[in-house]
Formats: C-alpha cells, sequence, structure tokens
C-alpha cells in the first residue's frame, strides 16, 4: 500500500480517534525532546523528510505518518531496537497484535481496524523505503497480514468523469505514452495496480485483444482488452517503450511491459502517482483510490447490462459476494429496475387507477 492509500485509511478512522491524537501528540513531543539520536531517529528523519519533499503529502497525511510511526519506534526501543535493521517479522507480527489487544479504558479495543491497518501500512512504507533506498536489505513487514477492514461502497467516478482522467495525460513523449497506456489498461481490463505492473510483454496478445493476468496467490486469468486501450498499447509498445529502454533493461527479470525512466519495472508507487497527477489535472482531487478505475470498470459493466458473473471472472475475484459489493452503487441502477419491472410503479399504473 502507498502513502496516499494512508490518506484514506486516515479519513475513514477520522472520527473515531480525534481524542487518541490529542493524547499522543502530547506523548510524540515527550518522546522526541528525551530521545537521544540513534540510526532509528535518522531513519525517520530521512523517511519524514522524503514524504515531505519527494512526496508533497499534505500536513494531514504527514501527521498521520508521524503519529504512527513515533509510536512504532517507542514500542522498538522499550525493546531494545534502535535500527530498523535489527526488526525481523516477528517483531512486527507482534507489534500488529499488541495493537488489537490494546484495552481503552471502558475495556474495548483501543483502536479499530482501520486504525491498526492504517498503523501497519506507516510501517510497511517505511520499511519499503529504506529497502528502495539501501538503508536495509531486507522489509520484515512484508508478509504480516493487517486486519480484515469493514468492506465499505466503492466510490466510482462517472463515466463523464473517467472520460476526463483518461485525456488527462498530453503530448507523445515516451512517458505521456505509457501513462495513457497505464490508465486505459486499468480502466479497459479492471486489473489491480500490482497486477498492471507485473505485466510482461509476453502476457498480452494485441491481435487477440487478450491479456494473461497473474492476480492474488498466483492465479492466472485472461482478460479482453478493449479497442481504445489496444490502439493505446500499441502505440506506446511501438514509439515509448523503446524509448525507455536502456541497457540494464535487458537484465530485469521478466521484460516488463511498463518501464520507469531508468529502464527497470516500473513499481506499483509510481504507477499510483501517475494515476493520481492525471486526476489532479482534472479535479479529481481527493476523490481517488488505487482501484479507482478497478471500481470505474466493474460499476460501469454492470450499469450497461454486464452478467454480474462475468464482472466476477474479469476482475479474479473468488466470491461472488465481493464482486456484489458494486451492485450497491448505482441507486439509478435499482430504480430503473424497479420502473420496468413493477406493475404499479410507472405513470401506466398512475393512469389505471384513476
Amino acid at each position: 500500500m502507498k502513502p496516499d492509500e494512508l490518506a484514506l485509511a486516515g479519513d475513514r478512522g477520522s472520527v473515531e480517534h480525534s481524542a487518541e491524537r490529542s493524547v499522543e501528540r502530547s506523548v510524540e513531543r515527550s518522546v522526541e525532546r528525551s530521545v537521544e539520536r540513534d540510526e532509528l531517529s535518522v531513519q525517520l528523519d530521512e523517511y519524514f523528510s522524503w514524504l515531505k519533499v519527494e512526496r508533497g503529502l499534505s500536513t494531514n497525511t504527514l501527521s498521520a505518518y508521524r503519529r504512527d510511526l513515533l509510536r512504532y519506534a517507542t514500542w522498538l526501543r522499550a525493546r531494545g531496537i534502535a535500527d530498523l535493521n535489527a526488526v525481523g517479522e516477528s517483531e512486527v507480527f507482534a507489534y500488529v497484535e499488541g495493537l488489537k489487544r490494546e484495552r481503552n479504558e471502558e475495556g474495548g479495543a483501543k483502536y479499530a481496524p482501520s486504525s491498526v491497518a492504517r498503523a501497519l501500512v506507516a510501517v510497511r512504507s517505511i520499511h519499503r523505503f529504506c529497502v528502495e533506498e539501501g538503508l536495509s536489505t531486507i522489509d520484515p513487514s512484508d508478509d504480516v497480514g493487517a486486519p480484515r477492514v469493514p468492506q465499505g461502497i466503492p466510490k466510482a467516478l462517472s463515466e463523464e468523469e473517467v472520460l476526463e482522467l483518461l485525456g488527462a495525460v498530453e503530448g507523445d513523449s515516451p512517458g505521456a505514452l505509457r501513462d495513457r497506456a497505464i490508465l486505459e489498461t486499468l480502466y479497459a481490463t479492471g486489473m489491480r495496480i500490482s497486477e498492471l505492473v507485473g505485466l510482461d510483454r509476453a502476457d498480452i496478445d494485441l491481435d487477440d485483444r487478450l491479456m494473461r493476468v497473474v492476480g492474488k496467490g498466483n492465479k492466472e486469468r485472461v482478460v479482453p482488452v478493449g479497442a481504445s486501450a489496444r490502439g493505446v498499447l500499441l502505440e506506446y509498445l511501438q514509439n515509448g517503450r523503446p524509448q525507455l529502454e536502456k541497457p540494464t533493461t535487458r537484465r530485469v527479470p521478466g521484460d516488463p511491459l511498463f518501464l520507469n525512466a531508468r529502464g527497470g519495472r516500473l513499481t506499483r508507487q509510481s504507477c499510483w502517482r501517475i494515476v493520481t497527477k492525471a486526476g489532479n489535472k482534472v479535479g479529481l482531487e481527493g476523490r481517488l483510490s488505487p482501484h479507482v478505475l478497478r471500481h470505474c470498470c466493474a460499476t460501469h459493466m454492470l450499469d450497461h447490462g454486464a452478467d454480474i458473473r462475468v464482472v466476477q471472472e474479469l476482475l479474479g475475484h473468488a466470491s461472488l459476494s465481493t464482486t456484489q459489493i458494486y451492485t450497491l452503487v448505482t441507486p439509478e441502477r435499482l430504480r430503473s429496475a424497479y420502473d420496468l419491472a413493477h406493475p404499479r410503479a410507472g405513470r401506466s399504473a398512475n393512469l389505471r387507477s384513476h
């Protein structure tokens, strides 16, 4: 999960934890004053600086990161750990389990599942940062699972808003061609961002308009590619990707479809930044999530009469109940079906009653 996702998770828990936050702020200040400069302090400072300067995150999001990571640092130091390189998976797991078990004065859970999930996002993010920056060799948080957060109804964009989003990338530079292909592919196939960045060139067959996607649990599925997505993918493959290739690209495992500016495989974080940058251009700030185009693909297909089991197969959902949440997104569909099906719902029923 990426920094922008933390903001979304923070929004969900903001009302529940306002009192908790005010108490923790005073704790944070006292901890920062009392702790000597150790390797953990240096790592935290470098990460906070990166979030502020390189990522340009909002004040609220930065505060959420700082709050969660200072709490994590306090927990580590209490166990004699003052360097993230000394953290193992068992410590991350114990920290998360401790948050789940902690109780408030009334005996209830001190932290809601969304707060624990948000805390784990912060922990994962700093460990991944250290690996990517060469400050650490392993990510001990990678396999630690977050608590299940009650599922809300996905917030899909309208078809008009999606069209604006897809048209937000301008120009014919290699990066622009890639970014357009990414947006179109996400919307056309409904695949996850992690699935998209995992695509290799061998996974796509644009003659037959098909893609092989490897999803959760390494489960494979074949998805169709629409005409619009096929067109921009062809343009990217012909005029964009060759310009992004570098001598080191040959050594990248799997021959990735989408390359970054250094010729390597595009990361999930970079892909998410591409989506948010395009969204910001067309006034969609605060309305995007990493799965936004996935939600839109499912919702708009159902709006146009697609069978729910077809959408389930397209998205790679193991259970139909997961796909069914998209049927709750548009009340207009329910009203339309009611007007068409109920014998006394429409104008003709009113006429007969007189």
